[in-house]
C-alpha cells in the first residue's frame, strides 16, 4: 500500500481515535480496551483495528490478556501496537531523509559534532523565543508534544500519574518524577549516526527547555524510545 493510501485510512474519525489510543499506550492493546478507549462497540473497533493493520499503521499479534497460561487461562486475544514502519507524503516529491543522512555522514566524518550540537542548541533557544526556561514538567510535556516527541509522565515512587497543569508556575507536576518520550522525530537518521544525532537532539531540547530552570534534559537511552529524558533539576529540589 502506498504511503498516501495508508495515511488516508486515518480520515475516518473512528479509525483515527482507535489509532491514537493504541499509539498513546506504548504497549499491546486488546480489542476490548481499544473499543472502550475510543468509545465504540467492540465489533466496530475490531473491524477498524484490522483495517489499520491492513494499511500498515498497526501491527497485530495474539496473547493471553489474563497473564496466565495452561488450562483455564482462556484463549489468546488479538492485540495491536503501532507499526514500526514510517509513512510520509510530500507533494511534489521530496527526499529530505537522504539529504539528512548525507549531511550527518559528512558531519561525523569531519568531526563536526560540537558545531552541530551548538547549532541545535541555538535552534532550540529560537523555538523557545524570548521567554525564560520551561517552568515545570507539565509545561515540558506540552512543548515536547508540539514537537512530535509523544511525551508521557513517569510518576514518582509510590505516586500516581499526573501530567501537570502546564501553567509554568511549578505547581503542576502532581507527583510526576520525569517525562519520557515514545517517539524520536529523528529516528531514521539517529539509527545510522546515534552519537551525532542523539547529541544533536539533546542539545536541541536543552535550548528549547533551558538549562538553568526547574527542568533539565539529559541523555538516558532506552530501546524503542527517545534517547533523552526530562526531569526536575537537582538544584530545584531544595
Amino acid at each position: 500500500m502506498e504511503d498516501i493510501d495508508a495515511i488516508a485510512v486515518l480520515q475516518d474519525p473512528v479509525r483515527r481515535r482507535l489509532y491514537e489510543y493504541v499509539v498513546a499506550q506504548g504497549r499491546e492493546v486488546g480489542r476490548n480496551e481499544a473499543a472502550e478507549g475510543a468509545g465504540v462497540a467492540r465489533t466496530l473497533a475490531a473491524h477498524h483495528l484490522d483495517k489499520l493493520t491492513e494499511a500498515g499503521l498497526l501491527e497485530s499479534g495474539s496473547r493471553r490478556l489474563t497473564g496466565r497460561s495452561g488450562p483455564g487461562a482462556g484463549r489468546p486475544a488479538k492485540v495491536y501496537t503501532r507499526s514500526r514502519a514510517e509513512h510520509a507524503v510530500s507533494l511534489p516529491a521530496r527526499d529530505y531523509r537522504t539529504a539528512a543522512e548525507l549531511l550527518a555522514g559528512a558531519a561525523e566524518a569531519a568531526g563536526l559534532d560540537l558545531a552541530l550540537h551548538e547549532a541545535a542548541r541555538r535552534r532550540g533557544e529560537a523555538l523557545r523565543g524570548a521567554g525564560g526556561p520551561c517552568g515545570d514538567l507539565g509545561r515540558a510535556m506540552e512543548l515536547l508534544a508540539s514537537r512530535g516527541y509523544e511525551p508521557y509522565p513517569v510518576p514518582g515512587e509510590g505516586e500516581g500519574e499526573g501530567e501537570g497543569d502546564g501553567d509554568g508556575d511549578g505547581d503542576g507536576d502532581n507527583g510526576v518524577a520525569a517525562v519520557r518520550m515514545r517517539n524520536c522525530p529523528f529516528h531514521a537518521v539517529a539509527e545510522q549516526f546515534p552519537p551525532l544525532v542523539c547529541g544533536m537532539n539533546l542539545a536541541l531540547l536543552e535550548g528549547l527547555l533551558g538549562t538553568d530552570g526547574p527542568v533539565r534534559a539529559r541523555m538516558d537511552a532506552r530501546p524503542g524510545e527517545c534517547c533523552v529524558v526530562v526531569e526536575a533539576s537537582k538544584n530545584n529540589d531544595d
